[in-house]
């Protein structure tokens, strides 16, 4: 069976996660604040903060933008339902705009539409890898802050700029099934110093010092420690980010393989009328191409049929309300 997601990892995985283990070091530590650095780098910002999921990066995110009860924040229908689960999480209410039938990112219109003075955010997801034209948001957007779902898009990349530095705020996800795996696993991107320290203390039960950052401390205040807000418990650890950082390295190579395996879906399937494909990288638009998506009438028989020849598939549907 030709599976839908495989993560391409190897022995220099398993050598990373068995040189942790021997540090005796696993959780929040040496190895998550290399990744951070080196991850943030990549994406040309200055700060990145490791959790625990794409799902407790959008959700820290709304806390840092003191989203509550009465708020809005728009977000597409063409999504993973944390994208509106973490807006629920804080009390506000999603709104949802409709997605372009070209792109299958936010449609401008919609969101135009649903702009209202209760409006706090708005939450582009670039579906499938593909980035949303950003600065087409903005100009809507004016004053109203970005938070980038880079959930499908780790990689891809907007007029030669990385995702997840483009609004306010990127959030990223390193599941199993993702460009960057780690098995579980998210990030922060931020530019926002006060933003980065707040989130790392978020993470961390609302603690202003990580455990391992108290070994650096004056030895003789290292135990101590203050909580000035309500935090969660959602950040990375070594053993998710010694993998992170190998696949990091691998991540080029990883998405150009990608953009080889879409080149062959284009050629091959360019001529079946009963298929709509989606659209090709050009000098704006870089995909990282997590998934390829393909639109027809008869979803449910093609994607039978292609099961039957060993050939696995999913399929995504837009969603119109959200139960509270």
């Amino acid at each position: 069976m030709i599976e839908i997601f495989k993560p391409f990892m190897g022995q220099a995985e398993i050598k990373a996660i068995g040189e942790v283990i021997r540090s005796g070091w696993i959780g929040l530590g040496p190895k998550t604040a290399e990744f951070e650095n080196k991850f943030a780098k990549f994406c040309g910002v200055q700060y990145a903060i490791g959790v625990n999921s794409a799902t407790s990066a959008l959700d820290l995110a709304m806390r840092l933008l003191k989203i509550g009860h009465g708020d809005e924040v728009i977000v597409p229908t063409m999504t993973f339902v944390s994208t509106a689960h973490v807006v629920a999480y804080n009390l506000a209410t999603p709104i949802f705009a409709d997605i372009d039938p070209i792109t299958m990112n936010i449609d401008f219109k919609d969101v135009l539409r649903k702009v209202s003075k209760r409006t706090k955010a708005i939450i582009p997801v670039h579906y499938s890898g593909r980035p949303v034209d950003m600065d087409q948001l903005k100009e809507i957007a004016v004053d109203i802050p970005l938070v980038e779902d880079c959930a499908h898009a780790t990689g891809a990349r907007y007029k030669e700029k990385s995702v997840g530095g483009l609004g306010n705020i990127g959030c990223f996800s390193f599941h199993a099934v993702k460009n960057l795996a780690m098995g579980d696993g998210g990030a922060l991107t931020v530019n926002n110093e006060e933003w980065m320290e707040r989130a790392k203390r978020l993470r961390w039960l609302g603690i202003d010092k990580g455990t391992w950052d108290r070994t650096e401390v004056d030895k003789s205040y290292w135990w101590q420690y203050f909580v000035d807000e309500i935090g969660l418990k959602c950040h990375m650890n070594d053993l998710q980010a010694a993998i992170g950082l190998v696949q990091l390295k691998k991540l080029s190579s990883m998405n150009n393989r990608r953009r080889k395996i879409v080149n062959l879906y284009f050629e091959g399937l360019k001529d079946i009328q009963e298929i709509e494909l989606p659209l090709h990288d050009d000098e704006i638009f870089k995909s990282a191409w997590h998934i390829f998506h393909i639109k027809c009438l008869k979803r449910n028989d093609l994607s039978e049929f292609l099961r039957e020849k060993g050939i696995n598939t999913v399929y995504h549907q837009r969603k119109s309300r959200l139960l509270v």
